[in-house]
């Protein structure tokens, strides 16, 4: 869809729900692993290509799908969302307000436009506030206040989960996708043996961390992206925000970034007058590497697919060998002690190529070419020339490296016929060190497993 096409539909949204006339182009704001999200301006004057200054229109957020086609099968759809949303506000959670639901004759599919709220998302941002300590400590307070909720307080259709239902269901994407990645089969087959009973559900975000907190100096001002919702075990939503893939650049900071999974479990106990269990933290944080290395690979099919075709989609595909690094770190400590104490052994090198440009350097020369036009773009762009330098970094990797997993691995890993023991657990360390480096060579938590398994810095 085109800004023009868009900028039509945000106008008809504008009239039918009383802001005002569209007073700027909509712009796309960058990240988003799902849905896209728009800022605009409305009843300010005439339109201008970039918002204008405070005071001159108020600020708006669309949150929209790629395509219908991306809606399909999903347990509830926008209207159902923003109706959560507006009942967690009515709480006294974080939440920004939504002014209005996209309609068929709006033209812009499925979503709805937010009120938009100060501060920012980016994690980068975000992890340099002077006091991490008091940012963690309102999260933790803003997280139990959505798990007050009940089925009572919110629209019907939130699902209600079912975890040895939710534990098929992933086993079902695993085989969808090719049954052929032996860590996440090693996870899947962990899960089915450690599966804790159900316990009574609260209103469970669905995908509470850093990069859906919008957060202002050292304060949250806003938690968005509700379209995970579901209830269930407490313990998940903690879990999930204190995975190695939601630190960013603080992986020894394991809650969020900013403190110690010790401090945010105190203060989320404090607010919520309950105590956390760590087995059932334990489960949750396996539970939810496996569900987003899976997610990850999904990200394939859906652009095979067309139901989304940005460039994100392939490249974020990739990033299943991150959570393959971080799945193993945790089921390894199930390992044996001397399987543990293993060391990895260092791969041989390949020879330098001769002759005629490898398909890697070609995707370096072109890599390098776009470095140039980089003073030129701006915006979603720009990110997009950032993602487009990633991809071809990939592809030159890939050709420096040997990482190849074996389906046969995978089949015996998931039905129990091996385990982490009889040099296994070295082998597969090797494999996700190498997969890692191809596919994200800066991920924080690469460079602490290559210390922990080779003795490397």
């Amino acid at each position: 869809m085109t800004v023009d096409e868009l900028s039509a539909g945000l106008a008809r949204v504008c009239a039918r729900a009383g802001l005002g006339a569209l007073s700027s182009e909509p712009q796309r704001l960058t990240g988003g692993a799902v849905m896209e999200s728009w800022r605009f301006s409305a009843g300010g004057g005439a339109p201008t290509p970039q918002p204008p200054p405070r005071g001159e229109g108020e600020q708006f957020v669309l949150r929209r799908a790629p395509s219908l086609a991306f809606m399909e099968g999903r347990p509830y759809g926008h209207a159902v969302e923003a109706a959560l949303i507006e009942a967690a506000r009515a709480k006294g959670v974080t939440a920004p307000e939504v002014v209005a639901v996209l309609e068929e004759g709006d033209g812009l599919g499925s979503g709805f436009v937010m009120r938009a709220l100060p501060g920012t998302a980016d994690p980068k941002v975000i992890l340099q506030c002077d006091d991490p300590g008091t940012l963690l400590r309102g999260i933790a307070r803003d997280l139990a206040r959505i798990h007050r909720l009940r089925q009572g307080d919110v629209p019907g259709g939130m699902p209600v989960m079912d975890y040895r239902a939710a534990i098929a269901d992933l086993k079902q994407q695993f085989m969808d996708a090719g049954g052929d990645r032996p860590i996440i089969a090693l996870g899947l087959k962990w899960l089915e043996d450690h599966c804790p009973e159900q316990v009574e559900p609260v209103l469970n975000h669905g995908d509470y961390r850093m990069g859906n907190l919008l957060v202002e100096g050292s304060t949250l001002t806003g938690v968005l992206d509700w379209e995970l919702a579901h209830f269930g075990d407490r313990h998940e939503d903690l879990a999930f925000g204190c995975m190695a893939v939601w630190r960013f650049a603080r992986y020894h900071r394991p809650a969020l970034g900013l403190g110690s999974i010790e401090d945010y479990l105190a203060a989320y106990e404090a607010e919520a007058g309950v105590t956390i269990d760590p087995a059932r933290f334990r489960f949750w944080t396996i539970y939810r590497t496996v569900w987003w290395a899976l997610g990850c690979l999904k990200m394939a099919a859906q652009w095979r697919w067309g139901a989304d075709r940005m460039l994100e989609r392939v490249v974020i595909s990739r990033r299943t060998s991150e959570q393959e690094l971080d799945l193993l770190l945790l089921l390894e400590e199930d390992a044996p002690t001397a399987e543990r104490a293993r060391q990895v052994h260092e791969p041989d090198l390949l020879a330098l190529p001769v002759g005629e440009a490898t398909f890697g350097e070609l995707a370096v020369a072109i890599s390098e070419w776009l470095g140039t036009i980089k003073p030129h773009l701006s915006g979603h762009d720009l990110f997009q020339l950032a993602v487009a330098r990633n991809a071809l970094g990939m592809i030159a990797r890939q050709s420096t490296f040997h990482a190849e997993w074996s389906s046969e691995w995978a089949e015996n890993f998931l039905n129990g016929s091996v385990r982490l023991e009889g040099g296994w657990l070295s082998v597969l360390r090797r494999e996700a060190l190498d997969r890692a480096a191809i596919d994200c060579p800066k991920y924080p938590a690469l460079a602490h497993a290559r210390k922990k398994w080779t003795g490397e810095e």
